[in-house]
């Protein structure tokens, strides 16, 4: 079995078994972090980090999570919400002004983290390079009339999700969702999760796989969202690029870390972000039915999908995070081999939360 690193408790050796078992088979490199309260009982990793396997996958490896990247935005504006900076239930415009162009003038805040803002795409054909230029994609936005009424279908927002909440986020701090981000979430978490890569962290990014057989790419359906190859991850200008939505680094680890103040009621390890009730708002349905743009039944709730008490997401290839609030149980998953048996991904986070609610209940 795959050779591991890091520390896992007693009654999840389910977990450990599995990312064993998943190096061996279908990983190159990977990491899984457990967290039960805001006390990690799983951190391992193993593998590698690159596709040669010359590379050994270290503690402090990072790699792009693709939209888990969405989790960090989401908690950073519920963050923020409950600080009084912003309101959910307001306009757009509101902090945005230009953005209530071409009757967008309903679009709500919660409409842009639950995917119902009628932005899913841009409304023009785009080159991939021009993601890289913030000014030019929210303008674009800004200028975009809504493709369906504000709250009423869902359709999943894969890019645009987070220069419409980044753009709503600068004009409300004067700082942009990376940099309040790293100040005023990953910092005092101690997370090492990046919304930008550093130049000084580079040597430690691991290389984007790319699935060997490739499903449709969710990130580009012929429309006017800009083609994204798996491939561009592996570049300094996807590294240096703020896409908040689907440029984040970092490992399991860190995933969790962060999101682990979900789980906790809005504090973890002595940090306080949120209020309870803050915390609690990221339950708060925002869409139930059929996703345009995904095929499938989803309920989404302030950013995240929800179910019961449950929040999660996860990103395009296979990386994963899930928060309980109820058993204040975070798992995370972050690999470098994508993996496609559907445009949604594949079964491999899954079974890591099946396996870490195994040990939830041998703890009991």
């Amino acid at each position: 079995m795959g050779d591991l690193h890091g520390s896992c408790d007693d009654q999840f050796e389910a977990v450990r078994d599995l990312l064993a078992t998943s190096l061996d088979a279908k990983d190159v490199g990977a990491s899984v972090a457990v967290y039960v309260g805001d006390e990690p009982v799983v951190d391992l990793w193993g593998g590698y980090a690159d596709a040669a396997r010359s590379r050994p996958w270290e503690r402090d490896t990072i790699t792009c999570v693709w939209s888990t990247t969405k989790t960090m935005s989401a908690l950073t504006v519920l963050v923020l919400a409950d600080r009084g900076l912003l309101d959910l239930d307001a306009p757009v415009s509101t902090y945005w002004p230009e953005f209530g162009a071409a009757g967008k003038e309903k679009v709500l805040l919660r409409h842009v983290l639950g995917h119902t803002a009628g932005l899913p795409t841009w409304s023009e054909p785009l080159r991939t390079e021009q993601l890289y230029d913030w000014s030019t994609m929210t303008t674009l936005l800004a200028e975009q009339a809504p493709s369906s009424e504000p709250g009423a279908v869902g359709a999943y927002h894969s890019i645009t999700q987070g220069f419409l909440i980044g753009e709503v986020v600068r004009r409300a701090t004067g700082h942009s969702l990376s940099t309040f981000f790293a100040e005023e979430v990953a910092g005092p978490l101690g997370a090492d999760f990046q919304l930008v890569v550093r130049p000084e962290d580079d040597h430690r990014v691991a290389e984007t796989i790319p699935a060997p057989i490739r499903a449709p790419e969710l990130l580009t359906r012929g429309d006017g969202n800009p083609p994204v190859p798996a491939e561009v991850a592996n570049t300094e200008a996807w590294r240096r690029a703020d896409i908040p939505s689907v440029s984040g680094f970092g490992n399991a680890r860190s995933v969790a870390a962060v999101q682990s103040v979900l789980a906790c009621g809005g504090q973890a390890r002595g940090v306080r972000l949120l209020s309870k009730a803050g915390a609690e708002r990221v339950l708060e349905q925002q869409f139930l039915g059929v996703d345009e743009v995904l095929g499938r039944q989803i309920r989404f709730g302030m950013g995240y999908s929800v179910q019961g008490r449950t929040c999660s997401w996860g990103g395009w290839g296979g990386s994963l995070v899930l928060v309980d609030l109820d058993t204040q149980l975070t798992v995370a998953y972050v690999m470098n081999q994508m993996l496609e048996e559907s445009t949604l991904g594949d079964d491999r986070g899954l079974e890591i939360v099946m396996a870490a609610y195994e040990g939830l209940m041998n703890a009991g």
